[in-house]
């Protein structure tokens, strides 16, 4: 663990929906205070499996941090075998190898829920299998009794109120995943986040943290209310 005078670290690991360049993980880090160590360690496009095949896991925990927010569940849904987890089995059993690891090394891991898609049908938020995703969070935070912080449930929240439209403001116009996936002009990326988005959904995963983990509170300059 770092010395008792170093900075406290936080480190957040995940796919591109907490990344710095299309993820809530910049605006999480904004609304620490200065002197903490926000490390971003999120990739694009990685899942629980391929995260810690590829090396990138093992990276993480060499930055010993205090906490780690802990969020996958997009690319594990995808079929790719490279990427591919089951929910209720080997996704699990993912999660479940970050939570002891990062507990083994001293530190605390903080389980987050998928963010939510913004894709609308007739007017209603369409509910994809990220649900699932979302779930078994919950079910390894709560047989784990680790903090959790729901940002599936959060976002879904926020977004359900709104029109297409109105959630449109959030998406990231040229993120690489997305036009690896075949974005458009008339296939919007509503997956990613632009400026707004990284701000709205990190103060949203800040207030969330404020509350479910007493430890990080004083190390938050605000307490944001996410109201967008």
């Amino acid at each position: 663990m770092s010395k008792p005078t170093d900075p406290l670290r936080v480190v957040l690991v995940g796919d591109s929906t907490v990344a710095v360049q299309g993820g809530w993980g910049p605006g999480f880090c904004a609304d620490l205070m200065p002197s903490v160590d926000c490390r971003d360690l999120a990739v694009n496009g990685r899942s629980t499996k391929s995260y810690i095949d590829e090396g990138l896991w093992a990276k993480a925990l060499e930055a010993r941090g205090q906490f780690y927010f802990i969020q996958f569940g997009h690319n594990d849904q995808k079929e790719q075998p490279e990427l591919h987890t089951d929910a209720d089995t080997t996704f699990k059993a993912n999660l479940h190898r970050y939570v002891r690891e990062v507990r083994e090394m001293g530190g605390t891991p903080i389980l987050v829920t998928p963010l939510s898609r913004r894709n609308y049908k007739d007017g209603e938020l369409i509910v994809d299998p990220l649900r699932e995703y979302a779930a078994a969070t919950r079910e390894v935070a709560a047989a784990d009794r680790v903090p959790l912080i729901d940002l599936y449930r959060l976002s879904r929240a926020l977004l359900e109120p709104m029109m297409q439209q109105q959630a449109d403001r959030y998406d990231a116009p040229t993120h690489d995943d997305a036009k690896a996936e075949g974005a458009t002009a008339a296939r919007p990326d509503r997956t990613h986040l632009n400026e707004l988005g990284k701000k709205t959904f990190g103060d949203m995963v800040a207030n969330a943290a404020s509350q479910n983990v007493p430890a990080i509170k004083p190390f938050i300059r605000f307490l944001p209310s996410v109201n967008k």
